[in-house]
């Protein structure tokens, strides 16, 4: 249920929410011009900042997301992905973004669309990238295609229109992919927001899912349809996404191993074979979106704090993003909110929680972001049971990043390969590492020379 506009407001006062006013042109014309934008980060410099628009305002509107475009890019995130920004179905609905009714409108409750190329054309300006999340496997049950196209779907024996098989999402009806005229209208739709909202790509949901013939076709004409070099991300884990046209796929391997080392007292040495592992399965010049939470994980699972405690996390964190992959930072991780994130309602973020956890994420993303090495360099692991260590190396330079995964004090063996001076990047002082290292409970050190 939306707030009353009083509400809001005292809520934004808390949170720092901008951007109050009513949406422009909801479900009406566009009015605003699409701004040029070719500036796409490269595989290696991509930092991923993911949107749950209920959840990062009180307001819950594009022009919300706009009032934490600072936020996003003092983080380092050069991509946006916006959570599902369509109208939600109602028939048997439980109000998921997940259960589209409309592929080519904006949903009424994030704004209009107007609203949504100001987004766009503000991140773009700042040199970020926005790509929206695509449901492509099904609609809602009161999608108009139900209706005027039944043979657009799936059914039983019976001829009736079915959920996916194998789940419980009952609030959906799966898609017909054996169906030409189908498929050619989802690819009109995905190119209706490329050419009509200046969109850089889309994180595909539950791709594995959809036959890969189909994601072939639909991102080989959009990569012919335009100039930029699209975004293009996978929910799933099935080696023919890539040869289908996905740049990056899930890392649910590595998401694991971490949660369980910190969480269950596994072994540092796991974190590090799940990473070596997924990159060992995947293509050459591909990538993994390495996360340490996600909206189904913060809604359905546990929280960081959870996880990692509070302070834990931003050590989680440390190794996501300087082993290796693209990483993610979901909206309320980067403040460690210890209660659950929804997506089925209202459930704005208070923004004034751990301002020092926060901080801490700001100076770990400037740090990765001067470092060459950490973006495109070799990796080797010194890691023991309890601490995670590794280099990366790029030329001349070197960074080791050591991080204590208990809440209790560590020490870590400094091999010969390791030993000498180093400098700490968050501080700029100087670090001899010789014999035997202590880390009290979750420290890390980012070290370069």
């Amino acid at each position: 249920m939306r707030y009353l506009l009083v509400l809001a407001l005292l809520f934004s006062l808390a949170c720092g929410d901008e951007g109050l006013t009513p949406p422009d042109n909801p479900g009406g014309d566009i009015t605003v011009a699409v701004e040029p934008f070719s500036d796409i980060p490269s595989l290696e410099e991509m930092v991923v900042y993911q949107v749950n628009m209920r959840a990062i305002s009180s307001i819950g509107t594009f022009k919300g997301v706009q009032g934490r475009l600072d936020n996003i890019e003092e983080l380092g995130s050069n991509v946006i992905w916006l959570m599902p920004i369509f109208p939600v179905g109602i028939e048997k609905g439980v109000n998921s973004p997940y259960a589209p009714k409309d592929y080519t409108t904006v949903g009424s409750e994030y704004g209009g669309m107007d609203d949504l190329i100001r987004l766009v054309n503000d991140a773009h300006s700042r040199g970020i990238a926005v790509i929206l999340d695509w449901v492509a496997n099904h609609t809602a049950w009161d999608h108009a295609w139900v209706s005027k196209h039944p043979d657009w779907y799936t059914t039983d024996d019976n001829g009736n229109m079915i959920p996916p098989p194998g789940t419980n999402w009952t609030d959906v009806v799966e898609l017909n992919f054996s169906n030409s005229d189908m498929k050619a209208e989802m690819i009109s739709s995905m190119q209706f927001w490329i050419d009509n909202a200046g969109i850089d790509g889309f994180r595909c949901d539950a791709a594995d899912f959809v036959p890969s013939s189909f994601w072939s076709q639909a991102l080989g004409d959009l990569k012919k349809s335009t100039d930029k070099e699209l975004i293009l991300l996978a929910e799933g884990s099935q080696t023919a996404n890539f040869s289908a046209g996905f740049e990056m796929d899930y890392a649910w391997d590595f998401n694991h191993a971490i949660r369980s080392a910190f969480e269950n007292g596994l072994s540092a040495t796991t974190i590090i074979n799940a990473h070596t592992n997924e990159y060992n399965r995947i293509p050459s010049g591909k990538e993994k979106l390495r996360y340490i939470t996600n909206h189904d994980v913060y809604a359905w699972e546990s929280t960081v704090v959870d996880d990692f405690t509070a302070v834990g996390s931003v050590t989680a964190f440390v190794i996501t993003a300087y082993l290796g992959g693209i990483p993610l930072i979901y909206n309320g991780q980067e403040i460690a909110r210890p209660t659950t994130i929804n997506f089925l309602t209202d459930d704005p973020i208070d923004w004034t929680l751990n301002p020092g956890i926060y901080d801490e994420y700001v100076a770990v993303m400037n740090a990765r972001a001067a470092l060459v090495a950490v973006s495109d360099g070799s990796m080797t692991s010194f890691s023991s049971s309890d601490v995670i260590a590794f280099t990366r190396i790029n030329g001349d330079e070197e960074v080791l990043v050591l991080a204590n995964i208990r809440n209790d004090g560590s020490a870590l063996v400094i091999g010969s390969a390791l030993e000498g001076d180093w400098t700490n990047v968050l501080n700029e002082e100087l670090v001899t590492l010789s014999g035997t290292i202590e880390l009290s409970a979750y420290e890390y050190l980012i070290l370069k020379r």
